[in-house]
């Protein structure tokens, strides 16, 4: 009865009847709790050192990365009427394919035979050019002949002239003559009066040298006339040769003027004839116009015209259409505090709305879901609040983008920076400090441009 021995013939533990006892003991559930407790701090230790890639978070929509593969809306570009719709919204039309026919509204090109008389005056205004180019060309010979007839006459009258001047020389040269021999004679009958006063000659023989002395007289007279006839005909032969002169010079100017209205008639004529010509064309463009045809193939997203009958102004859009097989893109927005440290070729990991998935921003590896891409433009502007647009195109290095998305749906991204460790990135959250770079943004932007030009 004294527990000396180690055998309990009772079979029971006195101590464990004891409520006291019982509470010292440790509950079971708190050892699994304080196992639990452990474990989970070791992980956490554990995680704290495992690699954690920074991101940048953005949201946007999905695009197109060119132009041409982004919706459109096709536009009339004259006005018009709308008579009749050959697609309906959600059809594929291809390109050139009629999309709707418009009637005229402009008084202007009512008439039906617009492009007949229209021709009609291009023709008139053709015969009109080549009856003024054959007066151009006749008025021209005309000239050429009355230069040519110019010519002669002038010629003729300077010969006249020259022939008259050599007279009056020839004149002049008898007149002094003749004047020599009236001095001679009368030198000659002075010597016979006063050998006659003298008694040494008779008076016959001094009338006789007054004869003489007489004739040489009348012969200078006759002489000096023939000598001022020749002058006065000099004179008449220049005044002639300058009314030939001016006749011609006047016949000249005259057709020089009808040549000069016949080729302000040829320019207005040929200007009137291009014009006629460029408003054919212009009429029969605006006909083509009639039709409006589809850019490009696609789908008709949306008809912005609905009734027949309805009036459209010129360059008025009709409907959208969305081109077949775009190459797709993503827009992002980013903070503007967030652009210095993206740079185009930095992948970038998306979700995409209506498409299951589970990211894991810190470790792209284990997330389920999403898809990669690679950034392909940075806007140097901001384009909303703000927030700079970053456009991404398919990493063709991983999963290709799901057929399924349409430009305009939803999509979020994370712009991958460089790998840090956990606790680094809670600290640096802790912190606000921004994401580290290893490696010069700006070098790394030199290198992705490099490498596209390459290709």
């Amino acid at each position: 009865m004294l527990n000396i021995s180690n055998n309990n013939p009772s079979g029971f533990n006195q101590f464990e009847q004891l409520n006291s006892m019982r509470l010292l003991n440790t509950p079971k559930t708190a050892k699994n709790l304080a196992y639990v407790l452990v474990g989970v701090f070791a992980f956490s230790l554990i995680v704290m050192f495992l690699p954690w890639q920074q991101n940048i978070y953005a949201d946007g929509a999905v695009t197109a990365l060119t132009p041409q593969d982004r919706p459109q809306t096709v536009e009339s570009q004259i006005a018009g009427r709308i008579e009749h719709w050959h697609v309906r919204e959600g059809q594929f039309v291809n390109k050139g394919e009629i999309i709707m026919d418009i009637s005229e509204v402009k008084e202007k090109f009512f008439d039906p035979e617009i492009l007949l008389r229209m021709q009609e005056q291009l023709a008139a205004k053709t015969q009109g050019i080549a009856a003024t180019k054959n007066k151009i060309q006749s008025i021209t010979n005309q000239i050429n002949a009355i230069n040519n007839s110019m010519k002669f006459s002038l010629q003729k009258a300077r010969n006249k002239v020259k022939q008259v001047r050599l007279k009056v020389i020839s004149d002049s040269t008898d007149l002094t003559a003749e004047k020599v021999n009236y001095s001679v004679a009368q030198q000659q009958y002075n010597r016979q009066e006063t050998l006659y006063k003298q008694g040494l000659k008779s008076l016959t023989e001094l009338e006789q040298r007054k004869l003489k002395l007489q004739e040489s007289s009348a012969k200078v007279v006759s002489v000096n006339n023939k000598y001022l006839a020749s002058k006065n005909e000099l004179l008449n032969a220049q005044i002639e040769l300058n009314s030939i002169e001016a006749e011609y010079t006047d016949k000249v100017s005259k057709a020089n003027s009808d040549l000069s209205s016949a080729n302000s008639y040829l320019a207005d004529a040929t200007s009137e004839y291009s014009k006629l010509r460029n408003e054919i064309a212009n009429v029969e463009m605006r006909r083509s116009l009639y039709s409006v045809r589809a850019p490009q193939d696609g789908h008709v997203v949306r008809i912005l015209k609905q009734g027949i009958g309805e009036m459209i102004k010129e360059g008025e859009a009709i409907c959208t259409i969305m081109p077949n097989n775009p190459a797709m893109a993503v827009e992002l927005y980013v903070k503007a505090m967030d652009v210095p440290l993206i740079t185009p070729g930095r992948k970038v990991r998306m979700e995409f709305a209506g498409w299951p998935a589970l990211q894991f921003s810190g470790w792209p590896s284990v997330s389920v879901g999403t898809f990669g891409g690679v950034i392909d433009v940075i806007d140097y502007v901001d384009s909303k609040e703000g927030k700079y647009r970053i456009l991404i195109r398919p990493d063709h290095n991983d999963d290709p983008w799901p057929k399924q998305i349409r430009v305009g749906s939803g999509v979020k991204g994370w712009a991958m920076l460089d790998e840090v460790s956990v606790w680094f990135e809670i600290w640096r959250q802790l912190n606000g400090f921004p994401p580290s770079l290893k490696e010069n943004p700006y070098e790394k932007a030199e290198k992705y441009y490099e490498q596209n030009q390459n290709k």
